[in-house]
């Protein structure tokens, strides 16, 4: 399985959205250099208030560019980083990777898979309406979440538009992946 990066955006201060930049990065262990949310242990206001000691599993979002398309046939008009993720992708089911699944990113990068982003009431004071388009539920009533997918840095370099990504899926019984 394989795909391309479509942009790359960072922030250095808590925002929803985030600038699109020429290359981002990223930082074994920590997350996209200069971003808000990189770091050892989670930056992520909600996750800090329960405990700031947890381990960060949400150093890079990705999400992939096909979402924006879905969406703007509902009347949304979404660009890269405007949901707040720092790569965005072109071409790779990021939705149906299992925990673990290492992504290689051009030439040097690996991030690790760990779950789904968890989309929040920030989503629709964004643009009103849009929260119900990327979470719902399938016909079986289950939560389907759609703004995403988080991962760790293994390995860190530089991330380009126009990188390849090639998913390694991990050996054993696959796990779906849940909100992280």
């Amino acid at each position: 399985m394989s795909g391309r990066v479509a942009a790359v955006s960072r922030n250095g201060e808590y925002s929803f959205t985030k600038p699109n930049q020429d290359s981002v990065r990223l930082l074994a262990g920590l997350g996209v250099e200069g971003d808000v949310h990189a770091g050892v242990t989670v930056k992520h206001r909600s996750r800090v208030a329960q405990d700031p000691t947890q381990p960060n599993l949400r150093q890079v979002h990705l999400i992939h560019e096909e979402l924006f398309a879905e969406v703007a046939e509902e009347g949304f008009k979404v660009a890269p980083g405007q949901l707040g993720e720092n790569i965005t992708t072109r071409g790779i089911d990021l939705l149906g990777l299992p925990v673990g699944t290492l992504l290689r990113v051009g030439d040097a990068v690996v991030l690790e898979v760990t779950g789904l982003r968890n989309p929040c009431l920030q989503i629709d004071n964004f643009q009103d309406g849009l929260l119900k388009r990327v979470v719902g539920r399938d016909e079986a009533g289950n939560v389907v979440r759609k703004a995403g997918i988080m991962s760790i840095v293994r390995e860190g370099g530089v991330v380009c538009p126009g990188d390849t990504i090639e998913a390694e899926l991990p050996s054993g019984p696959h796990r779906r992946l849940e909100r992280v």
